[in-house]
């Protein structure tokens, strides 16, 4: 019997990977009738012992199970084992540049926001800025809406508290210039933030700067299937535009976020050193 809030969908795919400790997958599966196109994605594995007698290059079948709040995959079985695939140019902007670090300024780049107007990073100069990567029509909860749902959260503490520093922004940055139009992030970004802009704006990248931002940042996104497979990256910068802190993936909490952004608001900038 399903459990009450949680839909569940029979999937099939191909394993690309498992991680160490057996909890994720990474899966090209074919189009989820009812829910989602053919792409890749990181699953978590609701029962690691399914995957005892699994390997990269099996096709399996699955079902995917989703909330308000999370997915998983159970339920799953091999198929048969396929030779792995070679597809050139899978990343689209995943090229050989060096990663930047802690300490490292972030490269320039236009954004367009939701009224249409074009900014800068170097606009929020002497602000701590917090930037998280989405697309709106991202359909696994614990993707592009928790990394929207952290943000509110953290927006909430931050404006709730007396002590925080008042230099600080967040960036919410699109990286589907084709789909994700002004009109659609400004009503997209007040479903999370209801109509208040306060510290926290919607952007879409345009294909220049992504082409330059997202290697430094190690982002990884591809068009599949009719849709886009990605990774998760939120960096925070100090007030001279440098990385404070990055938060890989969508373990770190609203807390976690707001006492970077605490830490990187109260640095001083080099003109006043």
């Amino acid at each position: 019997m399903e459990n009450p809030g949680v839909k569940t969908y029979d999937a099939r795919g191909i394993i690309q990977q498992i991680s160490s400790d057996r909890r994720t997958a990474t899966v090209k599966h074919e189009a989820i009738s009812g829910y989602m196109g053919a792409m890749t994605m990181d699953f978590t594995v609701k029962e690691t012992n399914e995957l005892n007698d699994i390997s990269p290059d099996d096709e399996i079948t699955f079902k995917l199970a989703v909330t308000e709040n999370d997915s998983w995959i159970e339920g799953v079985h091999f198929v048969s084992h396929h030779i792995g695939e070679t597809t050139n140019n899978l990343f689209t902007f995943h090229v050989a540049t060096e990663e930047l670090k802690v300490g490292d300024a972030l490269p320039g780049g236009e954004l367009t926001t939701e009224d249409g107007s074009e900014i800068h990073f170097s606009d929020f100069h002497g602000r701590a800025v917090a930037f998280t990567f989405f697309f709106t029509s991202c359909p696994l909860p614990e993707f592009c809406p928790r990394m929207n749902k952290n943000f509110s959260e953290a927006r909430k503490i931050l404006l709730a508290d007396t002590n925080a520093p008042p230099n600080w922004q967040l960036l919410s940055i699109s990286f589907d210039p084709d789909f994700d139009k002004p009109a659609l992030l400004s009503g997209y970004g007040n479903f999370y933030r209801g109509n208040d802009t306060n510290r926290w704006l919607f952007t879409v990248a345009s294909t220049n700067t992504l082409a330059e931002l997202a290697p430094r940042v190690d982002l990884r996104f591809w068009h599949e299937g009719g849709s886009i497979s990605h990774n998760l990256r939120t960096v925070v910068l100090d007030v001279d535009g440098k990385i404070s802190h990055q938060f890989d993936g969508n373990d770190w909490t609203p807390t976690e976020l707001t006492d970077a952004i605490r830490e990187a608001a109260h640095m001083q900038t080099n003109s006043t050193r």
